[in-house]
Formats: C-alpha cells, structure tokens, sequence
C-alpha cells in the first residue's frame, strides 16, 4: 500500500489509491466493512490498516465476492495484510468455493444453451441449402 504506519489518507486519497471512488468507500462503511476514522471536522481519515483493507476488499469484490462473503474475514483479521503477502485464512476459503461452484454451474449452462443454439443454427442452414 505504500503507507508508513503512522500516516493517514483522506477518503478522496484512498479512493483514487485503490482504484475505487469515494462513494464505493462510503459503501464499504455501511456493509461494515471497513471503519474509518473521524476528524474533528467530521472527515474520515483512513489509517494504514484501513487503506490495505479497503484495497483487499475491492480485489474480493472483483473476483465476485459478495460483502456476507468478504464479512466472516474482516472479524478474523484476514484481509488487515496485503492478500499475497500473509498466512492464508480458514475464512477465504468456503466463499471462494462456493462462488467457483456457481461460475462451474454456470459454464455448464451457457455450454448446453451454446449447443442447442448451435444445433438449431445447424439445421437451418441445412435446410436452406436443401432449398436452393
């Protein structure tokens, strides 16, 4: 994350550092996800801890993730480290079996309707050449 312990990013900072924009942060918050800091003038700040765990839970999101997914390993501490750079956790994995199984199960759909349509494509062509 490029961040020393002690520093702090503002909510327009972290966005534009990890590729998200305030509002996105903003919703991170009301799923609980993450927990800014305040100011006194009521802006949020973002400490080192933070900042690495709104950027994992950006990536688990891209890879489809929901936030009841990413929830069970933010109370763990899993995503308080960069995701390649630590220990694995117990937590990932069931979420990213479950979604793998989905994705499978959808393959395999798209697959059969690919074929009937391919089929269906098939035979019309052969009939209009039956035609000529």
């Amino acid at each position: 994350m490029g961040m020393t312990d002690d520093e702090t990013l503002g909510i327009g900072d972290l966005a534009e550092r990890i590729g998200v924009t305030p509002r996105v942060l903003r919703h991170y918050e009301q799923q609980q996800l993450i927990s800014p800091g305040r100011m006194e003038n009521g802006y949020r700040f973002y400490d080192r801890r933070q900042a690495i765990r709104a950027a994992n839970i950006k990536t688990l999101f891209d890879l489809g993730l929901s936030a009841d997914d990413i929830r069970p390993q933010i109370s763990e501490g899993c995503l308080d480290t960069p995701l390649g750079g630590r220990p694995a956790c117990q937590e990932e994995l069931a979420p990213i079996h479950a979604r793998l199984d989905t994705l499978d199960e959808l393959i395999s759909r798209l697959e059969r309707s690919r074929d009937r349509l391919q089929k269906h494509a098939d035979s019309i062509t052969a009939s209009l050449e039956r035609s000529r």
